[in-house]
């Protein structure tokens, strides 16, 4: 039995609860800090995830999640190291990357460490040079260099920098590369020899995605602070929005959140630690 007494605090607790859970917490923040002189990032590109079985994983997100095998890179195409099966609903784009060779080391030990997971956050990008530049400034770890792929439709111009843990940022500029394409070297899946659609994925009902808004990276202790000001210094993303456990938690968990910016606003990594 519960006497009114504690009836009265479990009713509390559930109605600050759900205070918690339905309000506007956490702290908005208004300065956007400097903008980059030369370069600029524009928003999210695609995310590259690093999986055991590139092709499975590209199909079980289009029957689950309304997506659309969109291209391709392998065997195939000229590529004897890395399968890819890129996916497409909109403006989300996931590409999926599967070692071809045993005794990849750098795929093996990822997936051993994560498990399949996102190694790469591509950011659409204005003067990739300058941008490099910048962040190499602030010490940032520039895993490649800048430098131009092509192939018959066109050009882009890349580098790649090292970010928290085992995650890299693509920068890409597309601006002499056709926009109904993915990246050079890559072919549209449909004109594959094997290609098919899925007949489950034909029947499924439209999920209607339509851009990524944020990609959020879970931090070890004491391990938000860092890597918040690394955006801050190497890109110049400002603070959007913070929350710690004083204000989001429950009975049995917290959580501590910070949002950063692009200049635009249009890229929003997110950093977070559960308790």
């Amino acid at each position: 039995m519960v006497d009114a007494t504690e009836k009265a605090e479990i009713e509390a607790k559930q109605a600050e609860e759900k205070v918690i859970a339905g309000s506007q917490i956490g702290v908005k923040y208004t300065d956007k800090g400097a903008r980059h002189e030369k370069g600029k990032l524009n928003n999210f590109g695609h995310l590259t995830f690093w999986v055991g079985n590139a092709k499975q994983a590209a199909e079980w997100y289009c029957i689950r999640f309304g997506f659309e095998e969109w291209c391709y890179r392998g065997l195939e195409t000229g590529s004897r190291d890395i399968c890819s099966h890129v996916i497409k609903q909109n403006d989300v784009v996931f590409e999926f990357q599967s070692a071809l060779q045993p005794g990849n080391e750098e795929f093996g030990k990822f997936l051993e460490t994560h498990a399949d997971g996102v190694k790469d956050i591509a950011f659409n990008c204005e003067d990739v040079d300058a941008l490099i530049e910048k962040a190499r400034e602030g010490g940032a770890i520039v895993v490649s260099e800048p430098e131009t792929i092509s192939d018959e439709f066109g050009s882009i111009r890349t580098a790649v920098l090292q970010t928290y843990g085992d995650v890299c940022h693509t920068l890409i500029d597309r601006s002499k590369y056709p926009a109904d394409r993915h990246l050079p070297g890559y072919k549209f899946a449909s004109e594959m020899k094997n290609y098919r659609v899925d007949p489950v994925a034909a029947k499924m009902s439209p999920i209607n995605l339509e851009f990524i808004d944020h990609v959020v990276g879970n931090q070890p202790d004491k391990g938000m602070e860092p890597v918040t000001q690394w955006y801050e210094t190497n890109l110049l993303f400002h603070r959007f929005w913070s929350v710690d456990d004083s204000m989001m938690h429950t009975e049995y968990s917290a959580l501590a959140s910070t949002v950063v910016a692009s200049y635009d606003e249009n890229i929003k990594p997110k950093f977070e630690k559960d308790f």
